[in-house]
């Protein structure tokens, strides 16, 4: 199973406006510095709260059907399932016709159930799911606590880069960030 992300945010949910004014930076020679930090912290926060701030699209790739016919998306929140791709042994690929599948978008994993779920020809990488997820196409849109975590990790991260090498980075978390983002991070048994 791999996940990964085949189009980027439009948008990042915090502004370089906001990062200044949270810095008290009135001037622009930092600017190109503040949106890696900031681009940094929202893939920071995406990573470990399994979450997608901004809408965004992502694909699943499986190697066979699971026998339970229920495969968890992990990314939230899931907006819709774009496709579902089916390999045969030759290669070919057919688009599933979405009353074979049905999406749990509620659910925390996602969770993707098929009616009768096709087995791939391919012995690997036969099974395809696209999807889009995040909290809407802006930054208005993402809650206001995982701003502020961002906020706290683009000061912080500021604050101390030069005390250690760009390759240590990120040296450490601000007290608070993990309090933060708590409360959307996904609990193991």
């Amino acid at each position: 199973m791999t996940l990964l992300r085949t189009v980027a945010p439009s948008a990042e949910p915090v502004t370089l406006v906001d990062a200044k004014r949270n810095l008290r930076i009135d001037h622009d020679s930092e600017d190109a510095l503040l949106d890696g930090l900031i681009r940094a912290a929202r893939e920071e926060v995406e990573a470990a709260c399994g979450l997608a701030l901004v809408d965004q699209s992502w694909r699943l790739v499986l190697d066979k059907m699971p026998s339970t016919q229920r495969v968890l998306l992990r990314r939230h929140p899931v907006r819709e399932v774009l496709s579902v791709t089916i390999y045969d042994h030759d290669g070919a690929a057919s688009v599933m016709d979405p009353a074979g599948y049905q999406l749990d978008a509620h659910a925390r994993p996602a969770r993707l159930h098929f009616v009768d779920g096709p087995e791939p020809g391919r012995a690997m990488n036969g099974i395809e799911i696209d999807f889009t997820a995040g909290f809407g196409e802006a930054g208005t849109d993402v809650p206001d606590l995982l701003k502020r975590a961002m906020l706290l990790l683009v000061a912080h991260w500021y604050e101390f880069r030069t005390y250690f090498a760009p390759s240590a980075q990120p040296v450490s978390y601000p007290p608070g960030y993990e309090r933060l983002i708590a409360p959307w991070r996904t609990r193991r048994l």
